[in-house]
């Protein structure tokens, strides 16, 4: 605008004798386009403004999102931290109760290895005792089917404990 201004006397004395409205058409177009701003500016303005306001709402609705996907990232790191917390102490668990376990395993096996012994001493014992009564019974009935033989009571009372010792 300022150069118009310092162009206008140039053009207002550049004539060459000819009578050229020039400042008059200087002056309607200065006038005309005064005209013209003063009835755009305000548009032009509101355009601007509302431009610079859907920029800034966008960029606060970007930042809000980003705050958000920043809590979420730091949520998500906590849960992963207490997980492997969790897992840490879930893992110590499992090989406390394995060894328990494990203990618990051998304290059965042993007394079930003795329960075992036991039993098969109990069956060796009672095996003796049976094959004592068969030997017994079978000498005894060899002995009175004999008609021809005959055996005092201190005689038999030996042989037994003979044939049983």
């Amino acid at each position: 605008m300022r150069v118009l201004l310092f162009l206008l006397p140039v053009f207002a004395l550049a004539q060459d004798g000819a009578n050229y409205d020039i400042i008059e058409r200087t002056l309607n177009f200065l006038l005309f386009f005064g005209i013209l701003l003063y009835f755009i500016a305000k548009p032009l303005k509101q355009m601007y403004l509302n431009r610079i306001t859907g920029i800034a709402n966008r960029l606060e609705s970007i930042a809000v999102k980003l705050r958000e996907s920043n809590n979420k990232k730091d949520d998500a790191i906590k849960r992963v931290d207490e997980a492997k917390i969790n897992a840490a102490s879930f893992v110590e668990t499992a090989k406390k109760e394995a060894v328990l376990l494990a203990e618990k395993i051998k304290k059965d096996t042993k007394n079930e290895i003795l329960n075992l012994e036991k039993s098969f001493k109990d069956q060796k014992e009672f095996e003796e005792r049976k094959m004592t009564k068969a030997v017994v019974s079978e000498l005894l009935n060899e002995i009175f089917d004999d008609k021809n033989l005959k055996v005092d009571q201190k005689e038999l009372i030996n042989i037994i404990l003979k044939k049983v010792g």
